[in-house]
């Protein structure tokens, strides 16, 4: 049964490839509205989150940012390193007695790529209300 599933799936006929722009091509100004494309790395819900509380509050602490966002500690780890790995954050870590602690601030590239990313928001719905 397996090996007739398996035959099946080699026997299918392949699609054609969809004619997509190039990777690059992406990038730059949005034709509808001349903002920058979304920035994808602060676009995604907690990373989001991540970067406009640090823009409000300066700096914050790790277990500050997970209780404020609601995550678990693997989950911010994990997107807090990607920001970190791009330059929009800097991480550093000390401790308080024995205790780590590691604290969090925007850098000025994550500053400017969030006020991008606002701009370009601010720009797709001024187009959608006006359209």
């Amino acid at each position: 049964m397996a090996a007739e599933r398996s035959a099946a799936r080699r026997a299918r006929p392949t699609t054609p490839a969809v004619d997509r722009p190039p990777l690059g091509a992406l990038e730059g100004q949005h034709p509808e509205t001349g903002a920058l494309e979304l920035d994808q790395l602060i676009h995604e819900r907690v990373r989001l989150g991540i970067v406009s509380a640090l823009a409000v509050n300066g700096s914050l602490t790790f277990t500050d940012l997970r209780d404020l966002l609601g995550t678990t500690d693997g989950n911010l780890s994990a997107h807090a390193r990607r920001l970190e790995d791009a330059g929009y954050v800097l991480c550093k870590k000390s401790f308080e007695g024995r205790t780590p602690r590691t604290d969090y601030a925007l850098t000025a590239l994550g500053r400017r790529a969030l006020a991008s990313y606002l701009d370009h928001m601010e720009a797709i719905i001024r187009a959608t209300r006006e359209g």
